[in-house]
């Protein structure tokens, strides 16, 4: 029986930036994928240069979302500079609005920014994680269940 050709990658998805330690940091019960308003100068510097959100997060504020404190490198061949830390104004549904603000504000979770990506359309996405803040011993709990699990797979591989 034939292969069936794989499909390539999409040369427009491209991850540009990626907050890691939020899973370590926090236990992400459900993620969303939003829009992002970006300047033009931002959206290019995006395509070439670095940028961070580990620091960012996201609040909803008089029934706006907001990416507060991510930074965008500046784009160094740009006619209208941006400021590099400024707050986003981030697109959401209402009723995703509504309930974030619920989880937030009556629940007391957070709202954490996980991965910044291109894509297959080429649009600026950002994927938001509704999360609870974990305490040291669940941190603890995490990272030796991830070492348990590398630990038995290596001894599968052995024997």
């Amino acid at each position: 029986m034939a292969k069936k050709p794989q499909k390539a990658a999409d040369p427009n998805y491209k991850v540009i930036a990626e907050n890691r330690r939020a899973r370590f940091d926090y236990a992400i019960e459900e993620d969303i994928e939003v829009g992002i308003i970006l300047t033009g100068s931002e959206v290019k510097s995006l395509r070439e240069n670095s940028s961070n959100i580990a620091e960012s997060y996201a609040a909803v504020e008089e029934g706006e979302l907001w990416l507060v404190n991510s930074y965008i490198a500046p784009y160094e061949r740009a006619m209208f500079k941006h400021e590099e830390r400024r707050r986003r104004k981030l697109l959401a549904s209402k009723r995703e609005l509504s309930r974030m603000w619920n989880d937030t504000q009556r629940k007391g979770m957070t709202l954490v920014p996980l991965v910044m990506y291109f894509n297959h359309k080429g649009k600026v996405k950002l994927k938001i994680g509704i999360a609870k803040g974990k305490k040291n011993h669940d941190k603890r709990e995490t990272e030796a269940k991830r070492d348990w699990s590398r630990q038995k797979q290596r001894l599968l591989k052995q024997g």
